[in-house]
């Protein structure tokens, strides 16, 4: 065979599969109403008057930042609670022992690295968000970014040496 035919072939085959690719991830949905009322979807036209189309895009989920997301929302909760036990404790401050004060000192010494990890992650990040009820996110205005931000660099000041 021709090493020519062969390239040619060769290129044809991968635009196709592109072509297969882009499809799958840009699908056609729309959106209409049945005799009931009901609210349906297809990925092929109905033919029905009311039918809508949606633009609808998609992209698959990245599992690394999935996990970095729940990773971080354990250690803010974790952060909350030694926050809690060392204000606890902070009240009855006479009352502790030795192996308690060092206890605190360390959970102390460890939300201020997270708080400070943070701060880093902030001013490294190109937009914060946070996520809704619904687990949407909702990106951060300028002015709320810089809340954040001062937030977290007022918790650093507050519990670092």
């Amino acid at each position: 065979m021709n090493p020519m035919n062969i390239k040619i072939r060769l290129l044809t085959l991968a635009v196709a599969s592109a072509l297969c690719a882009s499809t799958a991830l840009a699908s056609e949905i729309y959106r209409y109403i049945d005799e009931d009322g009901n609210v349906l979807y297809a990925d092929i036209p109905t033919g029905d008057p009311g039918e809508e189309h949606l633009n609808v895009s998609s992209r698959p989920t990245d599992d690394a930042v999935v996990h970095a997301n729940v990773q971080a929302r354990q250690e803010v909760r974790k952060a909350d609670a030694q926050r809690k036990a060392r204000q606890k404790a902070d009240e009855g401050d006479e009352e502790l022992t030795r192996g308690e004060k060092s206890a605190v000192a360390a959970a102390r010494q460890q939300e201020c690295q997270q708080n400070r990890d943070r701060l880093l992650s902030y001013v490294a990040s190109r937009r914060l968000y946070r996520e809704d009820d619904g687990g949407e996110r909702v990106y951060l205005s300028d002015v709320e970014s810089q809340e954040a931000h001062d937030q977290v660099q007022a918790l650093i000041d507050e519990n670092c040496d």
